[in-house]
C-alpha cells in the first residue's frame, strides 16, 4: 500500500519540485516516508540519475534537506534524489533480532520498485551516499549490490561497526557483537570488502579530521588500497556535524556527475 503527494511550488522566488512517498511493506514498523527531488526541467521521455541519500542516527527523511538545498543539486546535476527514511536507528540493514526492521529488503523490494514505476531512470547512473549511520548504510548495500548501483559515498561514515559494539543501538539489531561476531562482520562496510576478490567500481570517503569516525575511514581506505578499488578519499578540517555534511556533500555531486554513463 502506498500514498503519494506531489509539491510544485513556488515561495519567495524559490521553486521547489518534489514527491513525498509513503510506502507501507511487513518488512518496515511503519509507513516509510521517502522524499524526492526532480529536476525543475523534468522531462518524462528522458532518463534520469538516480542519487539516493541516507540520513544519519537518530535522523529522518528530512535531515539531508534540512543540512543543504537538494532542489538546488537536483536542477544543477539533473538528479533524481530520493531520501528514504532509515527509521532512526534501523542501521539500513535486515535487523536479526526486529523481524519488522528488515531494511535492505524493504529499499530492493519496495522503495526501489516504486520508484522505478514512477520515474524514467537511467538503471546505469544510480548512485547511493549517506552521512554517519547512512554512510554505513550507503557502503554496504553498495558493496553487497555492486551490480545495481554505479557508484557509493560516504560522508563522516561509521565503516567499522565492529569498533563501536555499545554505541547507537546497533545491538538491537543484530545482537550483542560477543555472541554474533559474523553478524558483525557481515554488516561492517570494511570487513564486507575484505572479503571481495574484485570490485570494479569507484568509491567516494570522506572524513574530518576531527571526526571520531577518522579511525575507521582512514581504515577502509587502506582496505581499498590492499584490495585495489579505485577511491577518492578526502580527510579534509572538521568534525561529526551538520555543517561538516553541508561542505563535505558538494564533492559527492561532482563525483558521481563524472561517472555518468
Amino acid at each position: 500500500m502506498r500514498k503519494t503527494f506531489f509539491c510544485f511550488l513556488i515561495f519567495s522566488g524559490i521553486i521547489f519540485s518534489q514527491d513525498t512517498l509513503l510506502i507501507y511493506a511487513d518488512s518496515v514498523p511503519a509507513a516509510d516516508t521517502t522524499i524526492i527531488f526532480i529536476p525543475l526541467s523534468y522531462d518524462p521521455t528522458n532518463y534520469y540519475p538516480l542519487l539516493f541519500m541516507l540520513h544519519g542516527w537518530s535522523g529522518n527523511y528530512a535531515q539531508w534537506s534540512e543540512i543543504t538545498d537538494l532542489q538546488k543539486y537536483a536542477d544543477d546535476y539533473n538528479f533524481i534524489i530520493a531520501c528514504p527514511d532509515g527509521f532512526y536507528d534501523s542501521w539500513y540493514l535486515n535487523s536479526t533480532v526486529k523481524t519488522n526492521i528488515q531494511f535492505e529488503k524493504f529499499f530492493f523490494d519496495n522503495l526501489v520498485p516504486e520508484i522505478f514505476n514512477r520515474y524514467k531512470i537511467s538503471k546505469e547512473n544510480i548512485f547511493i551516499t549517506g552521512l554517519s549511520m547512512g554512510g554505513h548504510g550507503a557502503i554496504t548495500l553498495f558493496l553487497k549490490h555492486p551490480d545495481f548501483f554505479n557508484s557509493g559515498g560516504s560522508t563522516s561514515g561509521i565503516l567499522n561497526i565492529t569498533q563501536f559494539p555499545k554505541k547507537w543501538g546497533i545491538e538491537n539489531m543484530i545482537g550483542e557483537m560477543n555472541d554474533n561476531l559474523s553478524v558483525w562482520q557481515n554488516n561492517s562496510a570494511v570487513h564486507i570488502l575484505a572479503k571481495i576478490e574484485k570490485f570494479n567500481h569507484d568509491i567516494i570517503v570522506d572524513c574530518g579530521t576531527q571526526d571520531f569516525a577518522l579511525k575507521v575511514n582512514e581504515e577502509f581506505y587502506e582496505t581499498c588500497k590492499t584490495k585495489g578499488v579505485r577511491i577518492k578519499f578526502i580527510a579534509q578540517p572538521g568534525n561529526h556535524s551538520r555543517q561538516y555534511w553541508k561542505k563535505s556533500i558538494d564533492e559527492h555531486f561532482r563525483f558521481f556527475n563524472e561517472l555518468i554513463k
